[in-house]
């Protein structure tokens, strides 16, 4: 399952392809596809919620 984080920059994309291009159609299909990334997005925790490696400790820092 996509996250929240990765279809927001997903939708961001498509608005500022759809705003540098002088072809009106193509505009309107980029802006409708963001729309729909958006109300995917939406409706997600705003933090990823997929469990850490196995290797990873939430109280050592990396390098220490």
């Amino acid at each position: 399952m996509l996250g929240k984080t990765y279809l927001t920059k997903q939708a961001s994309l498509l608005m500022k392809y759809a705003r540098t291009t002088s072809d009106s159609d193509l505009s309107a299909k980029l802006i409708s596809k963001a729309a729909d990334l958006k109300a995917q997005a939406d409706p997600m925790p705003d933090r990823d919620q997929s469990p850490e490696a196995p290797d990873v400790s939430p109280d050592k820092q990396p390098g220490t």
